[in-house]
């Protein structure tokens, strides 16, 4: 089985390369919209997100774990935003931050918890919250969240330290929260 960077490089003379690349990430990129979108126009997004990528194939410098996937995110990133720029009416319900909260509650497990949490990770600043989400649901090393959002790693580390400890301090004040020692 071909790695990303092997398609990735393949599909620069082969565009039909790429299609190994949309199977094995689109349900990726679809989950990371939907999660700060909704459902309603997510197809339409991934989609954008593809047929941007495809383009930019030549261009493409995959991140050094060979995963083709924070490149994508940092695409989906940028379609997202100006997704919102393009439609502040029909978000009008929806932060400014571009989150529509309903689906932050429903991936929460403990839903006695999801008011205390939605208020922590609203807190955050939008840089801080980006690098948190990306490393905790995308699953992202805190490398490919730095490629994804076009910052150092350096600066990915120093914004999940200070969004994890924002966070964990605003649970603390609202007492329904324990902090637990690392394991």
């Amino acid at each position: 089985m071909a790695t990303d960077i092997e398609l990735l490089i393949r599909s620069r003379v082969d565009p039909s390369a790429f299609d190994a690349i949309y199977e094995r990430h689109a349900r990726y990129v679809h989950s990371y919209l939907a999660r700060r979108l909704g459902s309603g126009q997510t197809e339409d997004l991934v989609s954008e997100v593809f047929v941007r990528a495809l383009e930019a194939r030549r261009r493409a410098i995959p991140h050094v774990s060979g995963s083709a996937l924070p490149w994508l995110y940092g695409i989906a990133r940028n379609v997202l935003r100006e997704h919102f720029a393009r439609k502040p009416q029909a978000h009008a319900t929806e932060r400014a931050d571009g989150f529509e909260w309903s689906t932050i509650d429903a991936r929460l497990d403990a839903s006695s918890l999801a008011p205390e949490i939605r208020r922590a990770i609203a807190g955050l600043s939008g840089s801080e919250r980006d690098v948190l989400l990306l490393v905790s649901w995308e699953q992202l090393t805190i490398s490919e969240a730095a490629e994804a959002l076009g910052i150092t790693a350096g600066a990915a580390r120093t914004r999940l330290h200070r969004a994890r400890t924002r966070a964990a301090a605003a649970l603390a004040k609202s007492h329904t929260y324990e902090p637990q020692e690392p394991r």
